[in-house]
């Protein structure tokens, strides 16, 4: 049976609710009877965001599948009517300053096209599929790093570095230079550890301008040596014809790791939390995974994905003509913002929205976006919340919270959702299985 709605979730807003207030640290824990109340009263809602940028919020599924397909809506931060994206407000924190600009999130066709044919060669479901036994492989060196200990922080011990050690395979990364490449990733979503300071102001910035520095250096040592990775492909693309410039090839890289990383941090993260929240439904797929199925864990990553996804808004849209959208004109270089998170509660599309329904299969969720900027990442993304999530409740099957729900904070931002911490507590394994008797557990990462 489905989950029952859980109670710290609100169904909606109450009827006779005054406009609710969006962006404080208490719509950061639960947006969702905000998001109920706009798709009900305004859902096509002009607001004011932390930045001081004016946007347009959609928050209806149809409405939001329709932007999200809608030619008309740019991407490129240029065709914002007012001076914003020269201050760097809008956009990735850090890319401007960079020179980090020309990559697929910020631009629409032809050069979308180009650059997305090349990249998407390394996301094709064989190249996925071989890329497998490597995830499960750091999945199980990350969880040996903690499962004799009988506690731990799964965003920062579990869920932040897995995807990291991922992309960075995927890109190229040698081994040795992965941990710097952690601790940048870090500081640019202000999610460091203690003492790091990733927070501080200016943080963002400068760990964009080291990953640069590091791509364009790596990508000449590539040019030399070239293997089977996603740089070096890029590299061999540009040699022959393709016209990709150094600068293309170097952003290109970076938001594939920005966005290639954080997603399953929170997809990982959040669905985690979520199982937690929801033991019949956690027992269901806990039972499932130990029969050795597959059916049930591929719905409820998609579920997972619906009912309390990675990403909260799609990245920045700009009116580049007049439009309406549910039945409100758009004026040219207006931002819109289209709210995956509300779009995958809206109960005209979801039966039974607010609802954990490991087994639903009526589910055509927004979580990886949609039309030609659906996220080229989501086969890799789903192969590591599949993975993680399986190995999580095979080996540590009593996992269960450390800290009360009311408790735990969620990251500020606009666009990602995720948790800051989850602590988590498990009865420990005696040693890990990948060691040999007497030895100690191999260390999580080179």
């Amino acid at each position: 049976m489905p989950a029952q709605p859980d109670p710290a979730r609100p169904a909606a807003a109450p009827s006779d609710a005054t406009d609710p207030q969006l962006f404080t640290w208490e719509f950061a824990s639960d947006p969702y009877p905000a998001y109920a109340w706009l798709r009900e009263h305004a859902p096509v809602h002009r607001t004011t965001l932390p930045s001081g940028v004016e946007a347009w919020l959609v928050t209806r599924y149809a409405d939001a599948r329709q932007a999200l397909a809608d030619g008309r809506l740019s991407k490129n931060p240029a065709h914002h009517s007012g001076q914003a994206h020269r201050t760097g407000r809008v956009g990735i924190p850090g890319e401007r300053q960079a020179d980090l600009m020309t990559h697929l999130l910020n631009i629409d066709p032809p050069d979308h096209t180009r650059l997305r044919r090349l990249v998407s060669k390394a996301f094709t479901p064989r190249r996925v599929a071989e890329f497998e036994p490597r995830v499960q492989q750091l999945t199980d060196r990350l969880i040996d790093g903690f499962a004799q200990r009988g506690s731990a922080d799964l965003i920062h011990e579990f869920a932040f570095p897995l995807p990291i050690y991922a992309i960075c395979d995927m890109l190229g990364v040698p081994a040795e230079d992965q941990d710097d490449f952690r601790d940048w990733a870090g500081m640019m979503v202000r999610h460091t550890k203690p003492g790091q300071g990733g927070g501080q102001r200016g943080g963002v910035g400068r760990a964009v301008k080291r990953i640069r520095a590091y791509l364009l250096e790596l990508i000449h040592r590539k040019r030399a040596d070239l293997g089977d990775d996603l740089i070096s492909g890029l590299i061999r693309a540009s040699d022959h014809g393709e016209h990709l410039t150094e600068n293309e090839a170097a952003a290109m890289a970076f938001i594939l790791l920005f966005a290639g990383f954080e997603t399953t941090v929170n997809l990982i993260g959040n669905g985690t939390y979520a199982l937690l929240r929801n033991p019949g439904q956690r027992r269901l797929l806990q039972e499932s995974v130990a029969r050795g199925e597959s059916a049930l864990l591929d719905t409820a990553v998609e579920e997972l994905l619906r009912y309390d996804g990675p990403v909260e808004m799609a990245t920045w849209r700009f009116a580049t003509q007049p439009l309406t959208v549910g039945g409100v004109d758009i004026p040219v270089g207006d931002p819109v913002l289209v709210v995956l998170a509300a779009a995958d509660r809206d109960p005209a599309r979801f039966a039974d929205e607010n609802t954990l329904d490991l087994a639903r299969t009526d589910n055509p969720h927004l979580g990886f976006g949609h039309g030609i900027h659906y996220c080229i990442g989501a086969p890799l993304a789903r192969l590591e919340g599949r993975a993680a999530l399986a190995t999580l409740l095979s080996r540590l099957p009593d996992l269960r919270l450390a800290e009360s729900p009311e408790n735990l904070r969620w990251r500020g931002g606009l666009i990602m959702r995720g948790l800051r911490e989850l602590p988590v507590e498990f009865s420990p394994e005696s040693r890990s299985p990948h060691a040999p008797p007497h030895a100690p557990a191999e260390p999580p990462m080179h």
